[in-house]
């Protein structure tokens, strides 16, 4: 399954779950999480993956640094994970 098909679909469940969602690019920063997913005052920044990808290094850096000051960063491989996540 394709990433891109991933992240529509748990892009789909979660606004169906009462979740507001946006696309997350930032032009200066290619290592940004793809997605954030807001809900009842909760901030999700969520990386989405083909099945047994891994984030790039520039990503997973990235990741780090926002997790380093409070951002809570998934990595999300399956629908299922992402639906389990944001349940």
């Amino acid at each position: 399954m394709r990433e891109s098909t991933i992240e529509k679909a748990v892009s789909k469940f979660a606004v169906s779950a009462g979740w507001i969602t946006y696309k997350f690019t930032s032009p200066q920063n290619r290592g940004v999480p793809d997605r954030i997913f807001i809900r009842d005052s909760v901030v999700l920044f969520v990386e989405f993956k083909a099945p047994g990808e891994l984030p790039t290094a520039l990503q997973a850096y990235t990741h780090e640094i926002m997790k380093n000051h409070g951002a809570v960063v998934h990595v999300v491989d399956s629908v299922e994970q992402g639906k389990a996540l944001l349940c």
